[in-house]
């Protein structure tokens, strides 16, 4: 949300949130150059290219990298520093390459928006879209550590003014509801929309009742897969088979209905974008289950043999 709006250089995410453009990138570039992170994700991290890291933390810079450089410093205060020892260069050949590669990227990710998938099994991609189109230019997202992180990286698209909220240093689970709570206080005049995952909303049920008796607006959208998504697909990732990751969830719109709100559950892809509209336009707090595709799986941008194969 704060680097990519009105980028014209913007290649993607990269990561397991991210998508194949940028994974190029980073792998096909002479230098990466990153700026106050320790990338989690080091099997997508390069290793043929020259790696500089700057950090305000000098135990990070190397940490999950080998690097050419590190740099112990505030980023912006190195940059400026770094920026007039830049030369411009005239050949934008490898700029170009990656943004028309990135555009092709961008296409083939409506693939995924045009199929809505069907009932009981709407595309969770689909629904993220309807969400990003209908929501406010100024919207607050709360997103759980897990798929429903992926879908809204992926197709809520930043406009200078939304901001998104998550678990993204810990990782905790469970953190979209209780983070709508805290947004819809400090900005009462904010739209905010939480992503939540089954498995994460079942963890915070209870605080249901809080956004009841404070009256928060909070619009509560569950992307419900019956499975702990994301740790299915870790485990894919690496080769093992997944184990115990199914849910058995209750009836979400009747637990709202319970705690004094309304529910509202979507099996059809055709009723999506109505019952969306209808549940953004209500007062108060509602609660949507989306009945969304369990094999709806965001896959890395480069599959190895070893992620393929069982043990």
């Amino acid at each position: 949300m704060a680097i990519q709006y009105d980028n014209p250089f913007e290649v993607g995410l990269t990561g397991l949130l991210g998508i194949p453009s940028a994974y190029h990138a980073m792998h096909e570039c002479e230098l990466h150059l990153m700026l106050g992170t320790d990338f989690p994700y080091t099997p997508f991290m390069s290793v043929q290219n020259k790696i500089v890291q700057i950090d305000i933390k000098p135990e990070n810079l190397g940490r999950r990298a080998k690097l050419e450089l590190g740099l112990c410093g505030e980023v912006k205060d190195t940059l400026q520093a770094l920026i007039p020892l830049i030369e411009l260069k005239k050949d934008g050949d490898f700029l170009t390459l990656q943004l028309e590669f990135h555009k092709e990227v961008k296409k083939s990710l409506l693939n995924y928006v045009e199929d809505t998938g069907k009932p009981n099994a709407i595309h969770p991609e689909f629904v993220a879209s309807v969400i990003n189109e209908l929501a406010a230019k100024d919207a607050i997202f709360t997103v759980d550590t897990g798929m429903g992180c992926v879908w809204a990286a992926r197709y809520i698209d930043a406009t200078g003014q939304r901001k998104m909220l998550g678990s993204f240093n810990h990782g905790s689970m469970a953190n979209a509801m209780p983070q709508s709570i805290g947004a819809a206080l400090a900005c009462p005049d904010k739209q905010v929309i939480a992503f939540c995952g089954d498995g994460g909303i079942s963890m915070m049920l209870g605080d249901l009742m809080t956004i009841v008796q404070y009256k928060l607006p909070v619009k509560i959208i569950i992307f419900n897969n019956r499975s702990l998504g994301m740790v299915k697909l870790e485990m894919e990732v690496a080769g093992i088979p997944d184990m115990e990751t199914d849910m058995l969830n209750p009836d979400f719109t009747k637990v709202a209905e319970a705690m004094g709100m309304p529910g509202i559950t979507i099996t059809d892809p055709g009723e999506v974008r109505s019952e969306m509209e209808k549940a953004f336009q209500m007062d108060g707090p509602v609660l949507i289950t989306v009945q969304t595709d369990p094999n709806a799986l965001a896959m890395p941008p480069k599959l190895e043999f070893d992620q393929m194969k069982s043990p």
